[in-house]
């Protein structure tokens, strides 16, 4: 499976899609790049919500291996999505190209770092690493395979365990131009924290509120008026990820100033007045000459 991202991940194909090496040698050659920010941690949130779920073709007797690349350093919290995966049970690969921050691939990637973490100083690079990345990969399959089935407490966790661990009913409310707040009912099974993921629809930065699980109402703040915000809440247990509650609404435009009135007219002068508009710090008058015909 695959997901490209930059500021909003988006799936090329599932780990269901393809059954053999010429098919998905085949959507490699057809992938259209995608440019763009790099929010390294909405990326892996994507993945774990996304495509490590059974109807995406994750299997629960699999291993489950993420391979992160990227050419820069994150714009978002790389390090606390990835570890909500790997207390999951999944490994991650980092590799790194060109301006990848070296630290936070290390951050970032499963033990033991010197077999999963790889840095090149360019794209046509990679293909050195192509032998040694899948030698490792195979190794860690096998020996993690062996390991559940000699009896070690190593196994496969499920992503998801179903509607126990899911919080349900979000209600977006008190939305103003600067606010809103947020409100949900807790899953049967109370998590060990809430992740809370919000950000313009049309590409903004993503914010990120971590809460403990036993809250499950949230005021947002400092927001951009008149914008349509997404917001996610993702349940956090020590071995699972429930599935994340999703809503989107619009902050309100900022007030206008309103009834408009002119007074006190001159050869040279007029004075305006109107009614204030609510959270005003300044106003701005812009005055200018009719055009020619028309009123005064």
């Amino acid at each position: 499976g695959l997901s490209q991202y930059s500021s909003d991940p988006r799936t090329e194909w599932d780990l269901s899609a393809y059954s053999t090496r010429e098919q998905v040698l085949e959507a490699v050659r057809n992938l259209r790049y995608k440019g763009g920010n790099t929010f390294t941690g909405l990326a892996l949130t994507h993945v774990l919500e996304q495509n490590l779920k059974p109807d995406a073709g994750a299997r629960l007797e699999a291993e489950k291996l993420v391979i992160l690349l990227t050419d820069g350093k994150s714009q978002d919290d790389a390090n606390l999505a990835a570890q909500t995966l790997k207390n999951l049970g999944i490994e991650i690969f980092a590799i790194g190209v060109k301006n990848a921050d070296e630290a936070e691939l290390r951050q970032v990637a499963s033990e033991p770092l010197e077999l999963t973490v790889y840095n090149v100083l360019d794209f046509p690079l990679l293909s050195s690493l192509v032998g040694k990345l899948t030698q490792v990969l195979c190794t860690r399959i096998k020996e993690r395979s062996h390991k559940e089935t000699t009896g070690s407490t190593v196994k496969d966790t499920p992503v998801n365990m179903g509607p126990q661990l899911s919080p349900t009913d979000l209600k977006i409310s008190a939305v103003t131009s600067k606010s809103m707040h947020l409100a949900w009912s807790p899953p049967p099974r109370p998590p060990k924290k809430y992740r809370v993921v919000y950000y313009p629809s049309k590409g903004g930065t993503p914010r990120e509120v971590v809460l403990e699980g036993a809250v499950s109402s949230l005021q947002l703040s400092n927001l951009t008026s008149h914008t349509e915000y997404l917001v996610s809440v993702i349940p956090v247990y020590d071995t699972a990820v429930g599935d994340g509650l999703r809503g989107v609404t619009s902050t309100l435009p900022l007030s206008s100033p309103r009834s408009l009135r002119v007074s006190e007219l001159s050869h040279n002068s007029l004075r305006l007045s109107w009614k204030a508009a609510q959270g005003a710090t300044h106003y701005l008058v812009l005055c200018s000459a009719a055009p020619d015909g028309a009123e005064d």
